[in-house]
């Protein structure tokens, strides 16, 4: 029966495709986290403290997101809480709704690292910062800022600091 047939290829097509699909979005993600989020970091997770929103800080390294008139930035910045000097992520400038800001921050020199966030800003103009971790002097403790760029749908990263 030569349509019999033909459904069966077509399943078969359809399992190799599937089981490609999954290959490739294993081997795209690499080593960034898998299914990271706020949780992460907020309310003392992971030894993070939660910083206002409008905290300004020391910029350590900064990236200016996509856009046309009205700049938006992401920055990797430091200060004191509490006498512990942290390290964290702020966007500012002109942020829009739905755009995010997340800090990376690694142990091992940036083979691997923990994503504290996104979080999300909620309002056209306010500054939204990642939760902050304590800096430490060894090479291997690093942080990076990220964001994302909702009306552009792209993201940029500073360098390791």
């Amino acid at each position: 029966m030569p349509g019999l047939h033909i459904a069966d290829r077509a399943k078969s097509l359809i399992a190799a495709t599937a089981i490609l699909a999954s290959v490739a979005a294993t081997t795209l993600a690499g080593g960034s986290p898998a299914y990271a989020t706020a949780a992460d970091c907020e309310h003392g997770a992971n030894g993070f403290i939660d910083i206002p929103d409008d905290e300004i800080g020391q910029i350590r390294r900064e990236v200016q997101l996509p856009g046309d008139i009205q700049k938006t930035y992401v920055s990797l910045e430091t200060g004191s809480f509490g006498g512990v000097e942290q390290g964290w992520a702020r966007i500012y400038g002109w942020p829009h709704p739905e755009d995010q800001v997340w800090m990376d921050w690694t142990t091992d020199g940036g083979r691997s690292w923990l994503q504290c966030g996104p979080f999300v800003v909620g309002n056209a103009g306010l500054s939204k910062t990642s939760a902050a971790q304590r800096t430490d002097p060894s090479p291997n403790w690093l942080f990076r800022a990220c964001g994302y760029s909702a009306g552009y749908q792209e993201h940029r990263c500073t360098d390791w600091w």
